[in-house]
């Protein structure tokens, strides 16, 4: 509490002035908090859908197909996507990041372009920056190389994601003047 010593007038506005100058600060803040809010992508720019390859079978140890957890993964990661403008579709040469890719392209008459998996996360950024700049690139990857591009596509800390973890997508947007805003979902 503050301490005045002055007439009444004078308190009476002192205590008005202090309580415009709260509700003037209490809007800014709202203002900047849902200014900050993401409820999906944004309107212009590019957005950029990173996921790990679907469930894997255990048919073969060195390059395996997919699940039927998998392919059950895929179909609603299609469904998703279904009316999205997906301009490109990315998975690595393994046969299971392409199995979860296809449906997503065939779904919007694209091709599967095919990356290599070894390429740094910084180098993919930047070739997918200058390649696409609208609409919604999607990109199946690994364990170990989908935060690392999520991270660098948008300028920000992603953690790891777990080996016998599959739900994870990640959503980067990045606006017509570079701001990006990242949504970092985990689904069954």
């Amino acid at each position: 509490m503050r301490h005045m010593h002055a007439s009444g007038g004078r308190i009476v506005m002192a205590l008005h002035r202090e309580s415009s100058m709260r509700a003037t600060l209490v809007f800014l803040l709202l203002s900047i908090t849902s200014a900050c809010a993401t409820h999906g992508p944004a309107t212009g720019g590019i957005t950029y859908v990173l996921m790990r390859h679907a469930e894997k079978a255990q048919d073969d140890p060195r390059d395996p197909s997919l699940s039927d957890a998998g392919r059950g993964r895929v179909q609603r990661l299609v469904q998703r996507l279904h009316r999205e403008p997906v301009v490109a579709v990315y998975a690595t040469g393994f046969r299971r990041t392409q199995l979860t890719a296809a449906p997503v392209a065939q779904d919007h008459a694209l091709p599967v372009s095919i990356y290599d998996a070894n390429t740094s996360a910084d180098d993919m950024a930047r070739i997918l920056r200058h390649v696409h700049r609208a609409g919604t690139v999607v990109v199946i990857g690994h364990s170990n190389t989908v935060p690392a591009l999520a991270a660098a596509l948008c300028g920000c800390l992603i953690g790891p994601t777990a080996e016998s973890e599959f739900g994870r997508r990640i959503t980067v947007h990045i606006d017509e003047e570079g701001h990006a805003t990242l949504d970092d979902r985990r689904e069954p």
